[in-house]
């Protein structure tokens, strides 16, 4: 990554990723944008229990939704379900136990998903790993890699057919600021070569899935993707895979809420689907997914190579 890369990322994330960056963004949130409810509509929203999800999850729930918890740990879970339904007084919340490393119980999972429900209107790809040391799932994948970029293109591909039959259909994933400092890397997407560093890994991982839903959403018009930087938000996986980080900038990060805002925007409001389909959010805002004189941009070529790969990689491991 480049000094210039790395300085302009950090300024622009003190100015705009932080706390004080939420609330000087919220002043200009119409706030009728949230004004809705969304009885009868069902929302699969990943890594559910804590943190973003879990406040997602809360927000919607509160205005009625269907709300499929996907999580990893099953106590956890059930003890997020037991809360969120308390507080929102909405019975309508599953949970379904699936650890997004594991190729291909994540096939399993979405295909067993489609049979058993007849409509899904809004998944959010939320969930995310960030580990510090290089580590292979059970089927010889990296885990960032396998977690955060092969389990989200697998639930997409394979929920497209039951996003098509519902009424509003959208995709929601959850990236990260950092993505801005990474190019795509089609060549070495499982951390093979080079020095392993756990956080360039997931932002390369969350340049991956920027470059998935611009691709997915001009595949399928029908459906309304988007990708989103929630900012720099206090939760688990921030505090325990990056500590330093978290301690020197604990006073200054948002809160889970502040980070799930533009989440429960782009999948609850009418306001957010006049956007273009593929874009990426920050703050209730359409914005570039490059720092200017980045050079993180790829050609379509480049795009259209990695979406290759994808689909190579997620069908050797799709059930038969």
């Amino acid at each position: 990554m480049s000094l210039y890369r790395n300085s302009a990322w950090f300024l622009k994330g003190l100015n705009e990723f932080t706390k004080g960056g939420f609330l000087s963004a919220s002043k200009n949130f119409v706030e009728k944008d949230l004004e809705t409810s969304v009885v009868g509509r069902s929302f699969l929203i990943t890594g559910a229990n804590s943190g973003i999800g879990k406040a997602t999850a809360m927000a919607i729930a509160k205005k009625g939704g269907t709300i499929h918890m996907v999580c990893r740990n099953k106590d956890k879970a059930e003890e997020a379900r037991a809360e969120i339904v308390k507080e929102s007084g909405n019975k309508e919340i599953y949970v379904h136990i699936l650890d997004l490393s594991e190729t291909k119980k994540v096939w399993e999972f979405a295909e067993s998903f489609k049979k058993k429900y007849k409509t899904l209107n809004v998944l959010i790809n939320n969930a995310g790993c960030m580990v510090t040391k290089r580590e292979e799932n059970g089927e010889g994948l990296e885990k960032s890699f396998a977690s955060n970029s092969l389990a989200v293109y697998i639930l997409i591909k394979s929920l497209i057919p039951l996003l098509e039959k519902s009424p509003e259909p959208r995709v929601i994933t959850v990236s990260s600021g950092g993505m801005l400092v990474q190019k795509l890397r089609t060549g070495n997407l499982q951390s093979q070569r080079g020095r392993y560093d756990g956080t360039m890994v997931y932002a390369q991982n969350k340049r991956q899935q920027v470059v998935m839903t611009e691709q997915f959403a001009k595949a399928h018009p029908n459906i309304h993707f988007s990708v989103m930087h929630p900012g720099w938000v206090d939760t688990p996986t921030i505090a325990n895979a990056m500590p330093d980080f978290h301690s020197s900038m604990k006073e200054r990060l948002r809160t889970p809420e502040q980070g799930a805002d533009t989440v429960v925007w782009l999948a609850v409001s009418e306001a957010a689907v006049k956007n273009p389909s593929g874009r990426f959010f920050q703050d209730r805002q359409m914005v570039s997914a490059h720092l200017p004189l980045a050079w993180t941009h790829t050609s379509q070529l480049e795009d259209q190579k990695f979406m290759s790969v994808m689909e190579d990689l997620a069908k050797s491991f799709q059930p038969h």
